[in-house]
């Protein structure tokens, strides 16, 4: 195992906040001298299916923590995600079902072994205990936390203060967030600068149940394609780890040059002084933009695909955007041919060019969809159902409409 000082230097790379580093220092020391590991926690909801790389920003550490030895705990909120967490929203989210928690949390568990150890790694649900909390239990958590400290959190504030409601099982969702804690005995918890008012909530329960505080350890969130806001599903400017190849070394390559070093610092597997050595070449010159951006967009693509898909995904890039030529492999999509012509959003929809009708009208609204070769800018668009059709959505999305 490292030296107190090798670990540290790995596990505050990219952090915002350690709370508090003298106390991580402290279990890393006693972790040496004993040679257990410490427990290292990070909760995922699974509200959506897909995981993108923003995510993946605190899967990287976790990723850090085992390579130094610790156990990792990737805690699948199975119960929590039925409440839905309100950090950051103004007003109560809608609720998902079982079924729907059941059904991603699933997919959550093939995802992140993409970057994770399994050998490492305990998966665990939340349900398991929280599940088994009686309404007395329920009630007595209830009363570690007063309203006041409660809206010392901003989202809550300003809901208050603009009378927006707050329904009380929002309140509840730190308290149990925090208990989660408590049931794993975490040495460590991970966690965005979004969840710090949760995570130090969990200090506060071991505290009070007689435990050693977990240290609690918040990573950024990484910006999305747009540079400004952060990576999300809703606002478009995301890349899903279950993307093609092709799309996930494209959009890297999107990158602007003033965002690839952020995107290395808390996404790479190259070491802290890899990456100074490559901003000195970029620096005086020695390397183009282009060469560093295409080594991210590799490692990134062969992370979630291999190898051999990335220098397929390189090749096809280098074909579509430098020689202005079709990638050689282009997917086919059989669609029914019915006697009425298709709206255009949905022919993009079922043919996985677009999310949602909504994203194929943002899309053809930005003079971003071309059939063969000819951009479209009718949002009301509608195709005969019939022949061949050559579909390109912005730079990198192709298919091959086939009517059949």
């Amino acid at each position: 195992m490292k030296s107190v000082a090798e670990q540290m230097q790995l596990i505050e790379r990219g952090t915002v906040e350690v709370i508090s580093r003298e106390d991580l220092q402290t279990k890393l020391a006693r972790s040496v001298a004993t040679g257990v590991p410490l427990l290292i926690k990070a909760g995922f909801d699974p509200t959506a299916p897909d995981l993108h790389l923003g995510h993946t920003v605190l899967l990287q550490k976790l990723r850090h923590f085992q390579l130094l030895g610790h156990q990792v705990c990737f805690l699948i909120g199975d119960f929590t995600g039925l409440i839905g967490d309100p950090t950051g929203k103004s007003e109560t989210r809608p609720r998902l079902t079982r079924e729907d928690v059941v059904r991603n949390a699933e997919t959550y568990k093939e995802q992140v072994f993409k970057i994770l150890d399994p050998e490492k790694t305990r998966i665990v649900f939340n349900s398991s205990w929280l599940g088994t909390l009686s309404s007395y239990d329920m009630i007595r958590l209830a009363s570690e936390l007063t309203v006041a400290r409660m809206l010392e959190r901003e989202d809550f504030r300003q809901r208050f203060d603009s009378n927006r409601p707050i329904s009380i099982h929002e309140f509840l969702y730190p308290l149990i967030q925090g208990y989660d804690s408590v049931a794993l005995k975490a040495d460590v918890e991970l966690g965005g600068t979004d969840q710090l008012f949760n995570l130090l909530v969990g200090r506060d329960l071991q505290r009070s149940h007689g435990q050693e505080p977990q240290v609690v350890l918040t990573m950024p969130l990484l910006e999305g394609l747009d540079g400004v806001n952060k990576m999300s599903k809703s606002l478009g400017n995301y890349i899903g780890i279950t993307e093609s190849p092709d799309n996930i070394f494209g959009k890297v390559m999107s990158v602007s040059d003033s965002l690839m070093f952020r995107y290395y610092e808390l996404l790479s597997d190259m070491t802290s002084e890899e990456i100074a050595r490559l901003k000195q070449l970029l620096a005086a010159g020695q390397v183009h933009p282009k060469e560093v951006k295409v080594r991210l967009a590799r490692e990134l693509t062969a992370r979630f695909h291999g190898q051999e898909a990335a220098a397929r995904a390189e090749s096809n890039f280098e074909q579509v955007f430098a020689r202005h030529e079709l990638p050689e492999e282009i997917a086919e999509c059989e669609i029914a041919a019915g006697e009425e012509a298709v709206w255009l959003p949905k022919l993009l929809l079922d043919a996985g060019l677009v999310s949602s009708t909504s994203d194929g009208r943002r899309m053809i609204k930005q003079n971003a969809v071309s059939l063969d070769g000819e951009k479209v800018t009718d949002v009301d668009a509608a195709i005969p159902p019939r022949g061949k059709i050559l579909i390109k959505v912005g730079k990198r999305r192709f298919c091959r409409i086939v009517f059949v």
